[in-house]
């Protein structure tokens, strides 16, 4: 008869608090790109409206090349905050041409995972007559949770 053996219990990593939680209902398809929902506890740190121009105010042509920016500019202000680009629960994008962002998708997520890698906060899209930057084809809002 051998010895009987210890149940592994699993141990909590150090930061596992720290981190948003994914939510997806019981039964719903996983969502690809994003999350239908996030959960997290903490200091909150948000950005208003972001857009893709550089330190010198000059935007790319290009959508995609907006977009790189826009989430570059993003990291620079939760880093600012204290949070990292793990901690964004949410971004909120406003576009002003639809069917430019999904004639995008391609580049758009490789200029997405270039800054926040596999992170897919919860998101929403949305079409906007305008911006107030008149070269800007896209404009995001993100709010990130830092555990204390």
């Amino acid at each position: 008869m051998s010895k009987p053996v210890k149940p592994v219990i699993p141990m909590l990593l150090a930061d596992e608090d720290e981190r948003p939680v994914t939510l997806n209902p019981e039964g719903w398809l996983k969502p690809v790109g994003y999350a239908n929902g996030m959960s997290a506890k903490g200091r909150i740190v948000v950005t208003g409206g972001v857009v893709g121009w550089d330190l010198m105010g000059k935007f790319p042509e290009d959508f995609a090349g907006q977009a790189l920016q826009c989430f570059s500019n993003i990291k620079a202000i939760i880093e600012a905050g204290g949070a990292s680009v793990s901690h964004i629960v949410r971004l909120t994008w406003y576009v002003t041409d639809v069917e430019e962002y999904l004639a995008n998708l391609k580049p758009l997520g490789k200029a997405y995972r270039a800054i926040f890698g596999q992170h897919y906060p919860a998101m929403a899209v949305v079409q906007v007559v305008r911006l107030v930057e008149k070269a800007a084809k896209i404009e995001i809002e993100a709010t990130a949770v830092v555990a204390e």
